[in-house]
């Protein structure tokens, strides 16, 4: 099998190199996927810079997403059959024309759904089902203020708030991501480069403030979010550092992110009762799989029947790999991102 090889750090075009693989066993929980396509997550652009800590040992391959058939089935494994087709999260191995999966982590999709929603459904709407329904509950008429709303996991928690009601605040940098939030019903899309947000948001919400925050970009904007907080009910949820993307593997770099993201006041937190979350996935697999399938069902039906809409914001074949993640990196998509073999 054609496997994408993740060779050293840097551009993709130094970076990565196709090789020929043995196609992989599963083991006794897992299933082996032949893959029509897999999806690609702003994580990944971390792994090729050298900026994320859960990457594994060069050469590796990247992939977080497959969607295709069941080639091979584990021996513990009774819910799925040969030749069935499915989306499946991956820990890491995706970039290949084939991929094993714990068979928790898969689902099964109609045979006429479209590759590259299919992939969304993976990491994307189960970071933010996951981020939406477990880590907190959304109700009706609260204020959410969601980061870089036009990429993947945006545009889920997006529509996840809107279908509970909330007045949904959404941050993006151009005015083509801003018409798209406007198309997905935000109330307040706003750019953060040109308006500051935090100014905006208190002027709109006054005294009241932001019930809930999802952010993805970590740093100096967790610190920003903690002074919108609603006294009662706010609470941010964090599940990235993508504001440190695109800047060099020194430690200052490090440290200048750490430090952004400011000390927490867990006394002051617990007398205005507020709180703070973190959201990693690839911990929830490892250590909640039973969570992970929860997700991929809830999320994969809705989708089936119409309450989620994934938006797919770019399709490229696997000879445009450097493209794709260049189109990524540089925060020019919206929705999300599919390699096809």
């Amino acid at each position: 099998m054609r496997a994408v090889m993740l060779k050293k750090f840097g551009t993709p075009e130094e970076a990565f190199e196709i090789q020929d693989k043995a196609i992989p066993q599963p083991a006794d929980h897992e299933i082996c996927i032949q893959s029509e396509a897999f999806g690609l997550n702003f994580a990944d652009v971390m792994a090729r810079q050298g900026l994320y800590q859960d990457c594994p040992a060069l050469p590796c391959v990247l992939g977080y997403e497959v969607v295709g058939r069941v080639h091979a089935i584990g021996k513990d494994v009774k819910d799925f059959k040969l030749g069935q087709r499915v989306v499946s999260l991956t820990r890491f191995g995706g970039y290949a024309e084939y991929a094993v999966a714990d068979a928790r982590a898969a689902v099964v999709i109609p045979e006429e759904m479209d590759y590259a929603v299919a992939a969304a459904i993976a990491t994307q709407y189960c970071t933010a089902y996951y981020c939406a329904q477990y880590t907190t509950q959304l109700h009706a008429g609260e204020h959410v203020l969601i980061q870089a709303a036009a990429g993947g996991v945006g545009t889920a928690l997006v529509q996840m708030a809107k279908n509970k009601g909330c007045i949904v605040y959404g941050t993006a940098g151009s005015e083509k991501k801003l018409e798209y939030l406007r198309s997905l019903g935000v109330d307040h899309p706003i750019n953060y480069k040109t308006t500051d947000y935090k100014q905006y948001i208190e002027q709109a919400v006054g005294k009241r403030g932001i019930d809930v925050v999802f952010d993805s970009l970590g740093g100096k904007d967790v610190k920003k979010a903690r002074k919108l907080l609603a006294i009662g009910t706010g609470r941010i949820i964090l599940f990235g550092a993508a504001s440190r993307s695109g800047k060099s593997r020194f430690f200052v770099n490090d440290l200048k992110l750490v430090w952004g993201f400011g000390f927490l006041p867990i006394v002051a937190l617990l007398l205005q009762s507020q709180g703070v979350t973190g959201v990693n996935m690839l911990r929830i697999a490892d250590h909640r799989p039973e969570a992970l399938k929860t997700c991929m069902q809830a999320v994969a039906q809705q989708v089936i029947d119409g309450q989620l809409n994934p938006t797919v914001g770019g399709v490229f074949g696997i000879d445009d790999l450097n493209k794709a993640h260049n189109f990524l990196g540089n925060r020019q998509s919206i929705g999300k991102v599919v390699v096809h073999w």
